[in-house]
C-alpha cells in the first residue's frame, strides 16, 4: 500500500491539509484588541446569529497577508458578503484606527518605536501620465442645427 512516507515530497502534506484552521493572531495578540470590536452574543428569539469577530477580522487578516482575492477565502472563514459587511462597518465606526493606535502606543511603551525616523508613502498617488497642469476647461456646448 502507497502511504505519504513513501514519497519523501509528499510528506509534508501528512501533517495538515489546506482546510485546516490556521489562525492569523495568537490569543495573546487577540486579546490586546478584542475589547475594541462589537460584539452581542447570539440571543434565543431566533434567526441566524451573527458571526463572531475574531473570525471576520482573522479573515481580514487572511487577505491582507495572502494577497488573495475573496472568492479564494478558505471554508473555515466567514462568506465573503460577512467579510465585506464587517469591513465596512468597523471602517465606518473607527475601531482600525483604534486598533492602529492601541498598538502603536503599546509598541511606544515597550520601547520598539524611534520616533526621530518617520516615512511617508506616496506611492499610493501617482501623478497621471506625468502631467502636472489641471484638465483644459470644458466649454460650453452650442446646440446642433439639423434639418
Amino acid at each position: 500500500m502507497l502511504t505519504p512516507c513513501c514519497f519523501p515530497s509528499l510528506a509534508r502534506y501528512d501533517a495538515a491539509s489546506r482546510t485546516d484552521v490556521t489562525p492569523q493572531l495568537t490569543d495573546d495578540q487577540w486579546f490586546l484588541i478584542e475589547d475594541v470590536f462589537p460584539w452581542d452574543p447570539p440571543q434565543r428569539s431566533g434567526g441566524r446569529p451573527p458571526a463572531p469577530p475574531r473570525p471576520c477580522f482573522e479573515g481580514l487578516l487572511w487577505l491582507l497577508r495572502n494577497g488573495g482575492r475573496w472568492q479564494d477565502l478558505p471554508k473555515y472563514l466567514p462568506s465573503e458578503s460577512t467579510l465585506r459587511r464587517r469591513l465596512t462597518e468597523w471602517t465606518t465606526l473607527g475601531i482600525f484606527t483604534e486598533v492602529w493606535a492601541r498598538l502603536v502606543e503599546l509598541a511606544d511603551e515597550l520601547g520598539q518605536v524611534d520616533w526621530k525616523h518617520l516615512m511617508a508613502d506616496g506611492t499610493f498617488c501617482p501623478a497621471k501620465k506625468g502631467v502636472n497642469s489641471l484638465p483644459p476647461v470644458l466649454r460650453e456646448r452650442v446646440p446642433r442645427l439639423s434639418c
